[in-house]
């Protein structure tokens, strides 16, 4: 198992399959992209298998969700998560991916065992989308969530960034329109993830302030603590339900007590946080022939150093070197 010195217990793995992606949302990345690791940096698609295959047989990981950057640009992706589906114990699966391209995968991945889906979606009209990612592929997103739930890739979650001036009105409407398509949306607030270091906390769209907006149009009923377990997003049955909408309030209201996650990068590194400072290689270990009991015993001490929390909550927080593509979210 994967205990911090906090007793929490990881057992949910986000694996990032690459740190490139084909936007360049503001609060992610400059327009100009990014300095892309190299290929010989990069975890094989066996050497990946073999350390998901560690952590679920050996460390009580549960749930692995692939990652990028954008992890629809793996070229082996659906053959990766054919052989992590076959895994004993069989662990959940899901993605996170922007939904450019999943009109053209998401059935291949249903087929290979993918349970279901998180889609970023900011807005619901075309020239915020463009003005926010830098790129017009709104309409592919769009296909792309369709897709999804057709292949049956449920429940097909949107996750949505509001941000001051550009889409931060769209809250109800965003919310009406997944009703509407029977997708679940939450909001996440945006946290201080991009590479040119442009985040601020002053004037940054907050949970209440989502909240506030929604109440304007819908009625909203607290889920409670017992239903949200170890999940980030707070959630509120809408209208008497069945519907839910979630929140997650990384810097206002950090869950940090209850996280059980732990992260592999692209590049073999675990981290324990998204926003941690220090990394542990696995890759070295993987590559100089250490057997699976020696990379669990790294895995499991990386873990043990988990800190209490993000430090999101602190005014002074300083934002971490390396940009979330790199990284996975």
């Amino acid at each position: 198992m994967l205990i911090d010195t906090y007793g929490r217990t990881a057992t949910d793995l986000r694996v990032s399959l690459t740190d490139r992606c084909n936007l360049r949302c503001t609060y992610c990345m400059p327009e100009e992209g990014l300095k892309w690791l190299a290929k010989p940096d990069l975890l094989t698609d066996d050497e990946i298998v073999r350390l998901i295959g560690i952590a679920v047989t050996s460390l009580g990981i549960q749930e692995v969700r692939f990652t990028g950057g954008e992890p629809l640009l793996r070229p082996g992706l659906v053959g990766i998560v054919e052989r992590v589906a076959a895994l004993t114990p069989r662990p959940q699966t899901s993605l996170t991916t922007n939904g450019i391209g999943l009109g053209r995968t998401a059935a291949a991945l249903r087929t290979a065992g993918l349970d279901r889906v998180n889609v970023s979606l900011d807005t619901l009209r075309p020239d915020v989308f463009k003005a926010l990612t830098r790129r017009d592929r709104h309409q592919d997103v769009l296909d792309g969530l369709r897709a999804a739930h057709e292949a049956g890739l449920a429940p097909v979650k949107v996750n949505s960034v509001l941000m001051p001036g550009l889409n931060d009105d769209e809250a109800p409407d965003l919310l009406a329109w997944a009703i509407r398509h029977d997708y679940e949306l939450r909001f996440i607030e945006q946290m201080p993830l991009d590479a040119q270091h442009g985040w601020k906390r002053e004037g940054m769209v907050t949970a209440g302030d989502v909240l506030a907006s929604l109440r304007t149009r819908f009625q909203l009923t607290a889920e409670g603590a017992e239903e949200r377990g170890s999940a980030p997003a707070e959630r509120w049955i809408v209208d008497g339900g069945p519907h839910r909408v979630g929140v997650i309030a990384s810097v206002t209201r950090p869950f940090c007590a209850a996280c059980d996650r732990t992260r592999l990068t692209a590049d073999g590194q675990i981290r324990t946080c998204l926003f941690a400072t220090e990394e542990t290689d696995l890759r070295e270990a993987l590559r100089s022939g250490a057997p699976d009991e020696e990379i669990a015993r790294i895995w499991r001490l990386a873990m043990w150093g988990k800190k209490a929390g993000s430090g999101l909550d602190d005014p002074s927080f300083l934002q971490p070197e390396r940009p979330m593509s790199a990284i996975g979210g």
